[in-house]
């Protein structure tokens, strides 16, 4: 008698969700949107200006020249710290591993730890006059200096791939757990090496775990804030500069130097790339599933 009745039951239960949802995304989200369209005077107040903070913003060198940088992060950290969490997956997966409760936690541990602490931790490891690197180049007679420009991109590449390396091994592992043991059974009863399980078993079923921690990946190093922001004030010079990332230059345009507007503009041109790029990877993974 009820089937043609509508059933809020599901949206009962959904509620409390969305009610968050809206007030901690959507309603931001609209209101950056909102504010980029405005600018803020020292005389006449705050007026309308369109899209004169876009067009600002897509002519800005220290905007282009933070957006490059993290994208020349994003392509030599990530497949990096992808690599190393796809083989601690398969050497857990092997169950030839001594102590694999051991070694599945610890390199889960530092992903635990909150990114300011980890920055801080590093950093002073870092130091070349207190810290292991110091030590080492005294001990040495090397001089070391990971603070050093050339190489500071590549410092911070390590603090993020010593935080997240863990968590992605546990999505690969998780996947590879879904793999029936009487597959290997019958691969190696058909005389196929441990290696030619890996290549024809296990890699195909990482492809879908792949494009997923690619994805958090592209995301996560586009919003790049935290290492540097925590390391600027370690590090000598003027190494780290406001605009290091487009968060830190987000940050500092709207927290010191009060055009809230303009930063509004830039966050969102940042999050309509990040997703150009987080939706091409998912479009190309869904093509080589579907082969």
């Amino acid at each position: 008698m009820n089937r043609h009745k509508p059933d809020w039951r599901g949206w009962k239960f959904m509620w409390p969700f969305a009610v968050v949802f809206v007030f901690v995304f959507i309603i931001p989200l609209v209101y950056a949107v909102y504010i980029s369209f405005y600018k803020k005077q020292m005389i006449g107040g705050t007026r309308f200006v369109g899209l004169e903070n876009y067009g600002k913003l897509l002519a800005d060198p220290l905007f282009w020249s933070s957006v490059w940088r993290v994208a020349l992060f994003t392509v030599v950290q990530v497949p990096i710290m992808l690599f190393l969490a796809a083989a601690m997956a398969l050497c857990i997966d092997s169950m030839k591993l001594h102590g694999t409760k051991f070694f599945r936690i610890s390199t889960f541990l530092p992903y635990a730890v909150p990114a300011v602490v980890s920055t801080l931790i590093w950093g002073f490891v870092y130091g070349a006059k207190y810290g292991l690197v110091g030590s080492l180049n005294d001990l040495l007679g090397t001089h070391i200096d990971m603070f050093d420009p050339s190489v500071l991109l590549a410092s911070i590449g390590n603090i993020n791939t010593w935080e997240f390396t863990g968590y992605n091994m546990l999505i690969f592992y998780s996947s590879l757990s879904t793999i029936p043991h009487s597959l290997y059974e019958a691969a190696s009863i058909d005389g196929a090496s441990e290696w030619k399980i890996v290549r024809s078993i296990k890699l195909p079923e990482l492809r879908g775990s792949l494009a997923i921690t690619v994805i958090f990946s592209i995301i996560g190093s586009f919003q790049l804030f935290n290492e540097p922001s925590i390391l600027q004030s370690m590090v000598p010079g003027n190494a780290i500069t406001t605009y290091y990332t487009p968060n830190m230059y987000a940050y500092n345009l709207s927290f010191s130097g009060n055009q809230a507007n303009y930063a509004a503009a830039l966050a969102i041109v940042m999050a309509v790339i990040t997703m150009a790029i987080a939706y091409a990877v998912q479009l190309k993974s869904m093509k080589e599933q579907m082969k």
